[in-house]
């Protein structure tokens, strides 16, 4: 039996489970934090799953034609799996993203062959800082690009697909804890994670309590959106509705701050060896957070979602 590969996407998925003993130390919480490694992915990051996922089932459905180009927009990480897949498969792929987001991101879709079309940010933009008014232009300029070039639109923000990718993630995150999950964190962008992981562990455990993660002064489920303030959690936070969000599965809300996060996510890299970007540090100080007040001595889930070699150009590190 052989032992190699012969596509990239074959080790996409079946990410790592960690738990986190070494941060348990270091804050002394009651519970325990369950970390779903997909930086580890070839993309850095989980939406490779997800991009992999809607691809395949675009095919199945022959919604995607054989040679017809690829079209996304993205904070980043869905286009780099995007291309990562298009490159796998063979297809061309247009990107579309604002360039108020880490050049990293831009670059490595372009090293895997994919072309990037960069939108400027809205009026008073900050390089770093998107937002909801960044996506907006975004959208319409993927919209306007679809319809000039006949291109297939995943659009991971209304795809289905995107929410059932994060469902089989979240299996594996059951079966790899032995079931012990009690709790699960989630900083949201597309929200397909949330929801996908909610419908999962909840049908696993109806009792699994489900928290939506938001940034300080951008939470639009907290209902605490403040005027002009920023934060720099890249990927999620855009202080608007979220399409893919089942408000169903909500059981709370965690708001943590830019620097909470940042503080978080150097940690992860000091005392556990994760090397991960703004998000996945949101999800780690929300969950201690919950098991020092109203989750104390629960498992808690959440996943790393990227690498934080996508920052290297940010005040991260």
């Amino acid at each position: 039996m052989s032992s190699y590969i012969t596509s990239i996407t074959e080790i996409i998925g079946n990410s790592p489970l960690l738990r986190l003993d070494k941060i348990k130390e270091h804050f002394s919480y009651d519970g325990n934090i369950y970390a779903k490694l997909e930086h580890l992915s070839p993309g850095f990051s989980k939406k490779d799953r997800v991009a992999l996922h809607m691809i395949n089932m675009a095919e199945k459905r022959g919604t995607l034609k054989p040679g017809q180009t690829v079209l996304e927009m993205t904070s980043g990480n869905t286009g780099i799996g995007v291309a990562i897949v298009c490159a796998a498969k063979g297809y061309k792929f247009l990107c579309v993203m604002s360039a108020g987001n880490s050049e990293e991101r831009a670059k490595m879709i372009e090293a895997f062959g994919g072309e990037v079309v960069l939108i400027e940010q809205a009026p008073g933009g900050i390089k770093g800082q998107p937002t909801g008014k960044d996506l907006e232009l975004v959208e319409a300029a993927a919209i306007k690009l679809v319809e000039e070039t006949g291109a297939f639109f995943l659009n991971q923000f209304v795809n289905p697909d995107n929410i059932a990718a994060q469902s089989i993630a979240a299996e594996e995150m059951w079966e790899q804890s032995d079931g012990k999950i009690q709790v699960f964190a989630d900083y949201a962008g597309t929200g397909g994670t949330f929801t996908g992981y909610g419908r999962a562990l909840k049908k696993r455990n109806p009792s699994v309590k489900c928290y939506i993660v938001e940034p300080y002064g951008s939470a639009y489920y907290k209902k605490e959106m403040l005027k002009d303030v920023c934060h720099t959690i890249q990927g999620g936070g855009y202080g608007k509705e979220i399409a893919a969000v089942d408000e169903s599965l909500i059981d709370g809300i965690e708001v943590v701050t830019s620097e909470d996060a940042i503080k978080m996510t150097r940690l992860l890299a000091k005392l556990e060896g994760v090397f991960a970007g703004f998000s996945s540090g949101a999800n780690l100080a929300a969950a201690i957070n919950l098991l020092n007040n109203a989750e104390k001595g629960k498992n808690i889930g959440i996943t790393i979602n990227d690498c934080g070699l996508k920052y290297m150009s940010t005040d991260l590190f």
